[in-house]
């Protein structure tokens, strides 16, 4: 069983940590019987009238879980890891559902809607009713992105990889057929259609980032030269040199 949980504005413009790390910070701590298959960095648009950090996104972390009991544990788990780490003057929440629930076409509309207009509070807990989804300081209005967050990982084609197996100690270059043994479909973006081989190689500027389409890791790329390819949408400041780890 999959199980998603979504955490929304945990930070403030001064602190040091943002959403992305402290949901990759929860998966490094799941209990035994789970497995963490990915996080997400769910982007939502930064629309006048919308308080946000500064790229007002959410994280999701999708984990396997071996029972259907582990539900409630993941969510003890994550409220207690969010209590004890966000960042006073943040608006945290946190939103928690299982693969395949009720409430999955009504979260993944609400992602959407969250993508357009703003949206309210009462508008979340109405596509969460059922679900846990909870504020824990502020104005709680944390709970409107981690709804959304879960609601558009649901989708499946909607956000980015901030970890997935070991993407974030790959080398740079890497090679196609790394990339595919790991279980990321590399996809051409050229416009003649030509498909990267296997020996092939992926430059990344050591910013490996797979986006979620068909519910699925899919890193795509541009041709450079024969044999070489350069992942599509690396940040503009790698491009000047910058070399932070988000």
């Amino acid at each position: 069983m999959r199980i998603y949980i979504g955490f929304d504005d945990t930070d403030t413009a001064e602190s040091d940590r943002g959403t992305g790390r402290l949901a990759r910070e929860f998966a490094d701590q799941l209990p035994d019987g789970c497995r963490l298959w990915g996080v997400l960095r769910q982007q939502l648009p930064r629309l006048p009238g919308v308080p946000y950090t500064s790229n007002n996104s959410a994280a999701c972390v999708a984990v396997d879980a071996e029972d259907a009991s582990l539900h409630d544990t993941l969510v003890d788990l994550a409220v207690d890891h969010l209590r004890r780490l966000f960042i006073e003057g943040s608006d945290p929440g946190l939103c928690v559902a299982r693969e395949g629930c009720a409430q999955a076409d009504g979260l993944i509309a609400f992602g959407r809607t969250c993508c357009n207009r703003v949206v309210t509070q009462k508008e979340a807990m109405a596509a969460a009713q059922g679900l846990h989804l909870s504020g824990h300081g502020g104005t709680n209005d944390g709970i409107i992105g981690a709804a959304a967050g879960v609601g558009l990982t649901f989708y499946g084609w909607s956000g980015r990889f901030v970890a997935f197996g070991s993407i974030r100690s790959f080398p740079d270059p890497v090679r196609v057929g790394m990339l595919e043994d790991a279980g990321i479909r590399v996809l051409s973006m050229a416009r003649d259609a030509m498909l990267p081989s296997m020996d092939d190689t992926v430059e990344t500027e050591d910013w490996l980032r797979p986006r979620l389409w068909g519910l699925r890791p899919v890193l795509p790329v541009e041709r450079l030269s024969e044999n070489r390819w350069r992942a599509v949408g690396i940040k503009r400041e790698r491009r000047h040199g910058a070399k932070h780890r988000p």
